[in-house]
């Protein structure tokens, strides 16, 4: 089952929506790993790719190990 909000919102659908997006903006080929560094020095920057970054960032933590 999904993660939904009280509202009704599917959150986390929405906001992958861009499959690849942060891959293209740091210029990491699909299917390669993005390196943590760059993941975090991205973070950092304003805008749709810092967004992007932050998300990965959260993302990764709920990966089971």
């Amino acid at each position: 089952m999904a993660a939904k909000k009280k509202d009704g919102g599917n959150w986390i659908a929405k906001a992958t929506e861009n499959k690849g997006g942060l891959h293209r903006a740091l210029g990491v080929p699909e299917g390669k790993n993005i390196p943590k560094s760059k993941v975090a020095k991205a973070a950092s920057k304003p805008g749709k790719v810092g967004k992007e970054a932050r998300l990965a960032e959260t993302l990764s933590k709920l990966r089971k190990k």
